[in-house]
């Protein structure tokens, strides 16, 4: 895998994701050194799982990170450009990750900095790291050809979905998205998906769907991204998983979510063999180490 950047899962090739999940197999059982390695780690929106996985990460390879800290700790808060700040920072580290609520944002950083940048998330854009666990995790517990897996939530600022959605066109991959009408996949998704050949359905109730699935893969509605409360009030609680939900589903349904989930999985699900979204956060750490050993150079020791 050789990228100057990661901002989007469409950057993404099968040969490139299969190179990182096979790496992350095993990179535990014998991690590279990268012990002259610092990792600077920019977040202007909490994060939880990202942000703690790539610092693990870094730390298991051998290196160290560098924090920004809160947005208010910083200059940011006295007015400094995010292309000023990631020209500073680009000089303390060997790679940068960022997290900014502006779509678009990780795309033009990387434009003023000759280090590693990677996308942990740009408003409602992109998220390809969490894709890179999330097929990890899907091809563990169901392979990720002959798939049939169900999408459902938050689909119009879901950033895991749209990045999720476009790495499947890779594989032989089924997808079915399951949402209210008002938060259906973004009209440009729909339309790269289907310039990419995607075999795609879109369905407001997961009731007749929820049979022939592998996957189900569920989102929360994410309030922080509705432009007027109004709006998220109206649907949200709408689509929500217990078990007797999944009474319908295959006996090996793989229920994953990226979390951090609200009440759109009950806590029933959670001791059941079908609920793998606790695995699938633990899986940020080895499938980041591989990605982190790529575009630092891994390859070349």
């Amino acid at each position: 895998m050789r990228h100057d950047h990661l901002i989007s899962a469409k950057q993404l090739s099968r040969d490139d994701i299969e190179a990182v999940l096979d790496r992350a197999a095993t990179i535990a059982d014998d991690p590279p050194d990268h012990g002259d390695a610092i990792l600077a780690l920019l977040f202007f929106e909490p994060s939880t799982r990202t942000k703690m996985s790539f610092d693990t990460a870094m730390k298991r390879l051998g290196g160290t990170t560098v924090d920004m800290g809160s947005v208010e700790a910083s200059s940011i808060k006295k007015g400094e450009t995010l292309a000023d700040t990631v020209r500073v920072v680009e000089g303390y580290a060997d790679a940068i990750v960022l997290r900014h609520p502006s779509e678009g944002a990780a795309k033009m950083a990387s434009e003023f900095v000759d280090v590693p940048l990677i996308n942990a998330g740009d408003g409602a854009g992109q998220h390809p790291t969490q894709t890179l666990l999330d097929l990890y995790t899907i091809r563990e517990n169901a392979g990720l050809d002959d798939l049939t897996i169900g999408i459902m939530g938050d689909l119009k600022y879901g950033r895991t979905v749209h990045s999720l959605a476009s790495a499947l066109t890779n594989f032989d991959a089924r997808q079915h998205f399951v949402s209210p009408e008002s938060l259906r996949l973004p009209r440009s998704v729909r339309y790269d998906l289907h310039e990419a050949g995607a075999k795609v359905r879109e369905h407001t109730d997961l009731e007749e769907v929820l049979p022939a699935l592998d996957v189900l893969y569920v989102t929360r509605i994410q309030r922080e991204r509705f432009p007027d409360e109004n709006e998220y009030r109206a649907v949200a609680g709408q689509y929500r998983i217990d078990e007797g939900t999944l009474a319908a589903a295959r006996d090996d349904l793989v229920v994953m979510h990226p979390l951090p989930r609200v009440d759109e999985i009950s806590a029933d699900v959670d001791d059941t063999t079908r609920a793998k979204y606790f695995e699938q956060a633990h899986n940020g750490v080895p499938v980041r180490m591989a990605l982190l050993d790529a575009m630092l150079g891994g390859d070349d020791r």
